[in-house]
């Protein structure tokens, strides 16, 4: 299975051999869901100047629990396949398809700049 990254001007990763790393603030709620702050800008002069000044400088995105557990592993020392046989572990059949499902959500949490790809 490969990870097409357009953004980053590399053809085609090997998604198994990924390791994902968190990039951004996060914080887990009661429940356990992981909430990630997604800062409202990202020019340099506003991050300095503006969002120290507002009540809510952070747009809160929170996960679901599969989400959440993929999250919490993107710690760096990770593979996506230990990640993938971690999730398939906990969550059995509720994750199918799997690498489908990995492939999406990376993508979309690398395109918004919430984890770096190494």
């Amino acid at each position: 299975m490969s990870l097409k990254l357009k953004e980053k001007n590399i053809s085609e990763l090997n998604l198994l051999d990924i390791i994902p790393v968190r990039n951004i603030k996060w914080e887990q709620n009661t429940k356990g869901q992981v909430i990630l702050f997604k800062p409202k800008f990202k020019n340099p002069l506003f991050v300095k100047y503006i969002l120290p000044r507002m009540k809510k400088p952070y747009y809160k995105i929170t996960l679901d629990d599969i989400g959440s557990f993929f999250w919490e592993n993107c710690n760096g020392s990770h593979t996506v396949k230990k990640i993938a046989a971690l999730q398939k572990e906990r969550f059995g059949d509720k994750v199918e398809p799997l690498f489908d499902r990995i492939a999406t959500f990376l993508q979309t949490l690398e395109r918004n700049g919430f984890i770096t790809l190494s």
